[in-house]
């Protein structure tokens, strides 16, 4: 399909060879959920599992690990590496991708499925050097993809963000404006910006990544497991993903 900014891309389905187990690492709006969607579109083996998905399902399922995780988040502290680590892990043995003998006390790795429909997209896990250290000693990934797009133009495309508050309808003026400038194109009802869409604000937040990532980054770079890739949009980007995929698991 031909996507906003001109570029294309093709959507048709491949199938993986070998398991992938992927992290993608990117700044807040550099569109890392969007790339995770269009993979996840063409490598249908491919699933996503978030680390915040999986805590807000234990909670409500009332589970022992999303009770202890609860307490936890009620009490206004980060839940543990440990707990989400036994979260994913959980996940992981529940989808038969490794072996249900692992546990996250166990010092040997986790050995797990090369089945390419064991491949999946960590999501929200690993954020810091010492994360990902834990991560390795339990289940190796195999490539950590690095977004890239320049500061300047995430910093423009939060400016020209608008939202629908009640439906949480998403518009830019950029590239998918409203029918009517202002306006929600369903009800008509006025758009606003977000609280927390300011530029001082955009500008931290770019600012904390850039430095609690660099750690991750390196590491999973001595690991050979790191992939960087630039673009000015996520359509730009895409391609370029695809092409990497296919050549290391398709």
């Amino acid at each position: 399909p031909a996507s906003p900014q001109g570029a294309e891309y093709n959507m048709s389905t491949k199938k993986f060879k070998r398991a992938a187990r992927i992290i993608l690492v990117g700044a807040p709006g550099v569109g890392k959920g969007t790339q995770a969607e269009r993979l996840m579109k063409r490598y249908p083996q491919l699933s996503a599992v978030s680390s915040g998905d999986l805590l807000r399902e234990g909670v409500r399922n009332r589970t022992p690990l999303g009770l202890e995780a609860e307490a936890f988040i009620k009490a206004g502290n980060l839940v543990p590496d440990e707990m989400i680590l036994k979260l994913i892990l959980d996940k992981l043995k529940a989808n038969r991708w490794v072996s249900n003998h692992s546990s996250v006390t166990d010092p040997s790795p986790a050995q797990p499925s090369q089945n390419p429909s064991a491949s999946f997209i960590l999501d929200g896990f690993p954020r810091t050097a010492t994360q990902a250290s834990r991560l390795d000693s339990l289940i190796p990934v195999n490539l950590v993809v690095s977004l890239i797009t320049p500061v300047n133009i995430i910093l423009s495309r939060i400016a020209s963000r608008w939202v629908h508050a009640p439906s949480g309808r998403v518009y830019n003026t950029d590239f998918n404006a409203p029918k009517v400038p202002g306006k929600d194109d369903l009800t008509g009802e006025p758009l606003t910006k977000r609280a927390d869409d300011d530029e001082e604000t955009w500008k931290q937040r770019l600012k904390k990544f850039d430095e609690t990532s660099q750690p991750l980054l390196d590491h999973y770079d001595q690991k050979n497991v790191l992939w960087t890739v630039n673009g000015n949009s996520s359509n730009e980007i895409t391609p370029k993903l695809f092409r990497e995929l296919d050549s290391r698991f398709a």
